[in-house]
């Protein structure tokens, strides 16, 4: 399986990964319809690229009284069935990242689905701060991260 990860220190906070986003999902390049948010943290200077983390034991998935959010085969993404959703965003309050939406217009919860396989904020993210890696790569780069941020701290 495969998930978006952020690099911090390269994102410059331009938004064009939600643009994409928005366009891939939308058609439109406004950022309210974007499934990838861009908060600014000007205290520390820092842009943080927040999506969902496809969740192995997605809360999610679990508390959907109307079965809409399934895993696809291709991908392996958690996706929100908008046919199926009856907006009472049971899962907005269990996604433990507050990465899940609603569309208040269309009366539907939304969050990335790795525009099924291929993410398009990863295709226009101009500092290459977002990457599509294996769980696995995932998890031992930040291992490694935290671990050499352990040696210099010591």
């Amino acid at each position: 399986m495969q998930l978006i990860t952020v690099n911090l220190d390269r994102c410059v906070g331009c938004q064009n990964c939600e643009r994409a986003c928005a366009f891939a999902q939308a058609g439109d390049f406004n950022v309210k319809n974007s499934n990838i948010r861009v908060g600014v943290y000007p205290e520390e200077r820092c842009c943080l690229p927040l999506t969902c983390f496809q969740c192995e034991d997605a809360p999610c998935m679990e508390i959907c009284p109307a079965g809409a959010i399934t895993r696809t085969r291709e991908s392996n993404a958690v996706q929100i069935n908008a046919q199926k959703c009856v907006g009472c965003k049971m899962c907005m309050l269990a996604c433990p990242f507050g990465n899940i939406h609603f569309d208040a217009e269309k009366h539907v919860s939304q969050k990335c689905d790795l525009c099924g396989g291929d993410p398009q904020c990863i295709k226009f993210c101009v500092s290459r701060a977002l990457e599509f890696v294996d769980v696995q790569d995932a998890y031992a780069f930040k291992r490694f991260s935290a671990r050499s941020k352990l040696k210099g701290s010591v």
